[in-house]
């Protein structure tokens, strides 16, 4: 049985850092190949493909980072851990957001005003007030484009080629839905889930939809520890960071 993984590089990420939270084992330096194959238990599984879904940082308040992480996709590469890694975009800019307060007991935030009686900023805090009163900041804003809809795609593309048995998707991102539900009309297709929330409703589905022998799990602090690749790899050295 071929095995095809698609990774949201991203969504793994940030959801095994809050897995790793606190902990002293390295785990950054990640084989996904070595993570998938811990749970592909179908008979006869073999994992044939792995698709590594991310964006390229570029945040120039970190130049290091993007040496970290083409360090790191260079390392996968080396040592065979992804066989496609496909790259979306990734943007920072400055963007101003109205400042908002969190009261204990209430779900919905509430904007600053200027006359607010809780209202306390330093002096030398650029902000602004927009003609309604609310106390507006610039933050630098950082967003990932496009690591969702290469895994959907590479998903049903492979599926519907014939070119894979079965699948496993690390995500736990319900914009995957609708992709996740059309192959588990054609293949079994397993979920990683990250991260320590729940699967979201709309990626959640039966054992038995359609072909069947579908499955969900999460991964786990072991799972993480475990699937680290060689350090180092060829040329390719773990980042002191990530010890």
């Amino acid at each position: 049985m071929r095995v095809g993984v698609y990774v949201d590089a991203f969504n793994l990420y940030y959801g095994a850092s809050r897995v790793m939270s606190g902990a002293s084992e390295p785990w950054k330096w990640l084989d996904v190949r070595a993570l998938a194959g811990r749970f592909a238990r179908w008979e006869g599984a073999v994992i044939k493909r792995v698709v590594y879904c991310t964006a390229e940082v570029n945040d120039p308040e970190d130049i290091e980072q993007q040496e970290r992480q083409a360090n790191y996709l260079a390392a996968l590469e080396a040592h065979g851990s992804a066989d496609v890694i496909e790259r979306g975009r990734f943007s920072s800019w400055a963007k101003e957001f109205p400042m908002t307060l969190f009261p204990v007991g209430n779900k919905a935030p509430i904007p600053f005003y200027d006359e607010h009686p809780r209202m306390n900023l330093p002096a030398d805090l650029p902000v602004r007030h927009d003609s309604n009163g609310r106390v507006l900041a610039t933050v630098r804003y950082r967003e990932e484009k496009g690591s969702d809809v290469n895994v959907g795609s590479h998903l049903l593309i492979d599926v519907l080629k014939g070119d894979v048995d079965a699948a496993i998707v690390i995500s736990n991102d319900s914009d995957l839905a609708l992709p996740v539900a059309e192959a588990r009309l054609h293949v079994p297709t397993g979920l990683l889930n990250p991260s320590t929330n729940p699967v979201p409703f709309p990626l959640k589905g039966m054992a038995n939809d359609g072909v069947g022998s579908h499955w969900w799990r999460k991964i786990t602090r072991s799972d993480l520890v475990a699937s680290q690749l060689p350090d180092p790899v060829g040329a390719f050295a773990r980042p002191l960071s990530w010890s």
